[in-house]
């Protein structure tokens, strides 16, 4: 944790080493202290409620953490868990989290009358009722969460464009795990820790493979992704070193599919734009092959694993690279 934070306290139990998150968590400290809204986006499991939980603990705010699911909701039901039902400003969710933070989850879901009503709300602080009438500030910290492009959203007029720019005056993205590698070893070792606990288990040793292996995998659900793995791992092994096969098995038959592309810039669209010729399909495969076992660090079941190919298919190929290298 940076030494420059002044509330390391608040970010404890956000497990990283990654120095875009250390960044993160300095612009959190700092935007902690007012109540404006802010917008945290990032992918499905990234940890945007612990994050904003975090941007809570460090406001030191005295009134409580609120969180309203709003994603399926429709305006009727909205309002009466904002508002209140018929209007009763003591029962809704504002007054539930007066002089604390309400995290409005999955925003992207709202409904277009339900985005006008919270507009209204956070621009003229309409039907709000504070502790001092003459009083116009809105004692609550609002934080929106979501998993949704809200500016493509916002092109096909699913959501209110001001609300999109309201809340986009303070911005946080995070990064998916998958930009986050330094963080692999350290997640694990911290839900070996909990489940080996929460199961009343030993702790088992992690081979040392299984860094490698899920350093190479993509996570499309993150860190939600890599505790389910770990758990279920941890509830079925028998023996002292942790067996792969759950991890295997998990990356095989639920993302075997799915693969995410790298961030390119526009003038990097094309992954051979530095070729003046087209290279071969050997070229390509001898490329493939030799950045997989790069990957892999030398491992050729996980390298296979990686090119969707068999081990044995995969040794082949080695063996004529190295031929046609002498």
């Amino acid at each position: 944790m940076p030494n420059n934070l002044k509330k390391n306290d608040a970010f404890a139990d956000i497990i990283t080493c990654n120095p875009e998150m250390f960044s993160i968590f300095q612009y959190v400290e700092t935007a902690s202290q007012n109540f404006e809204p802010i917008l945290i986006t990032g992918e499905p499991g990234v940890g945007k409620k612990l994050l904003a939980k975090s941007l809570h603990t460090a406001s030191k705010k005295k009134g409580k953490w609120v969180i309203m699911n709003v994603a399926g909701l429709d305006d009727a039901a909205f309002s009466d868990l904002l508002f209140g039902k018929k209007n009763k400003f003591s029962e809704g969710m504002i007054k539930a989290a007066e002089d604390g933070t309400l995290l409005l989850n999955e925003i992207g879901g709202l409904p277009p009358v339900s985005q006008v009503k919270l507009l209204r709300l956070l621009q003229n602080k309409e039907g709000v009722k504070t502790k001092n009438p003459q009083d116009n500030e809105l004692n609550v910290r609002f934080i929106a969460a979501t998993e949704n492009d809200l500016w493509q959203l916002q092109r096909k007029g699913e959501f209110h464009n001001d609300l999109n720019a309201m809340f986009r005056r303070h911005h946080i993205h995070i990064p998916p795990l998958r930009e986050r590698a330094e963080d692999i070893p350290l997640l694990i070792n911290h839900f070996l820790d909990q489940a080996a606990l929460a199961m009343n288990k030993k702790r088992p040793t992690p081979p040392k493979e299984l860094f490698i292996l899920l350093s190479t995998y993509s996570f499309p659900e993150n860190i939600r992704e890599l505790k389910t793995m770990i758990f279920d791992a941890v509830r079925r092994h028998k023996s002292k070193v942790l067996s792969l096969d759950v991890f295997k098995y998990h990356i095989d038959r639920e993302h075997k599919d799915i693969y995410v592309p790298p961030k390119l810039d526009a003038d990097d669209a094309s992954p051979f734009k530095f070729f003046r010729e087209l290279p071969t399909i050997k070229q390509i495969t001898l490329l493939l092959v030799e950045e997989a076992m790069k990957r892999a660090n030398g491992n050729q079941s996980i390298a296979a694993r990686m090119l969707g190919i068999s081990q044995p298919a995969l040794s082949k190929r080695l063996k004529n690279a190295s031929l046609r290298k002498k």
